[in-house]
């Protein structure tokens, strides 16, 4: 697969629909956009999503005019707010940015040069650098992106960043959107759908940074493997797993059952904690 930097005829006419929901984020809010409007692709639409914010989120957008498109909606989560951008948007080409993250100024270009090189591709991601606190981080080993077929690698924690990737719209109408169901790991889900059968790329170029360690993060509030649980059950009560994938989604399956089921008990939560401990069974899956 090529990952060709040089430009192509083709990439500065296509419409790229970049995807930014919000919620009560006006203080991070102006960075991301900002990073948005200063791509070096001049073709894009910017769609932002106020999944019902109660900050200054309203004034903010309205200063930005017409250089930006608003969707608001009542508080739904994430993945409501990014399926309702995705729903509006025009572009061949769809990008997502969390409101808390922000892009170099060549990141829509590289993806773009990288789609036109590479007709067949459907989906790529850049590399990230990691903010934590206001201070850069390394990530670990275990973080590293693989390219191309990454479903297995991916099993056991999310390998794809929403605020890195950019995809063909048509992708949605093969895989689906984002489960409005979860309030986390939504991502991890739809990436598994997607590298079930289909390659995600990597380019080598740390074109997206993305900044944690503030509070409003919903990882920090949620049970991210109940979730990363019920994504995997779902793909192989759906039967469509090769054998190899089949047996590698049941060996992280069970882990995760083992740990969260008990966790649940301990917490006082038997019921929950039972079901988990049985949904390897419950599935047919052998010990």
């Amino acid at each position: 697969m090529e990952n060709k930097d040089t430009y192509h005829p083709l990439a500065g006419k296509a419409l790229v629909s970049v995807i930014v929901p919000t919620y009560n984020r006006a203080h991070l809010l102006p960075r991301a956009l900002d990073s948005v409007l200063d791509q070096t692709h001049a073709n894009l639409e910017l769609i932002v999503v106020d999944d019902g914010s109660t900050d200054d989120t309203p004034e903010i957008l309205a200063a930005y005019g017409d250089r930006i498109r608003v969707i608001c909606q009542a508080n739904s989560g994430v993945s409501a707010a990014r399926n309702a951008g995705i729903r509006a948007s025009r572009g061949e080409f769809v990008a997502l940015l969390d409101s808390d993250d922000t892009w170099t100024p060549d990141k829509i270009t590289c993806q773009i040069n990288f789609f036109k090189a590479n007709p067949k591709a459907l989906i790529c991601q850049t590399q990230e650098i990691w903010i934590r606190n206001g201070r850069r981080v390394n990530p670990m080993k275990k973080h590293e992106k693989p390219s191309g077929d990454i479903f297995i690698p991916s099993l056991g924690l999310c390998l794809v960043s929403p605020s890195a990737v950019m995809m063909r719209k048509s992708l949605f109408g093969i895989k689906g959107m984002f489960n409005e169901d979860f309030p986390v790991c939504e991502d991890y889900d739809l990436w598994l759908r997607v590298a079930r059968d289909t390659p995600v790329y990597l380019i080598d170029r740390f074109c997206t940074v993305k900044y944690g360690g503030h509070e409003d993060q919903l990882s920090a509030s949620h049970s991210q493997d109940k979730y990363r649980i019920e994504a995997i059950a779902a793909l192989i009560r759906d039967t469509g797993l090769t054998p190899e994938q089949t047996d590698a989604a049941a060996r992280v399956l069970k882990k995760k059952c083992r740990v969260y089921g008990k966790g649940c008990i301990k917490r006082g939560r038997a019921g929950e904690g039972e079901y988990y401990l049985g949904l390897a069974a419950a599935l047919g899956l052998v010990s």
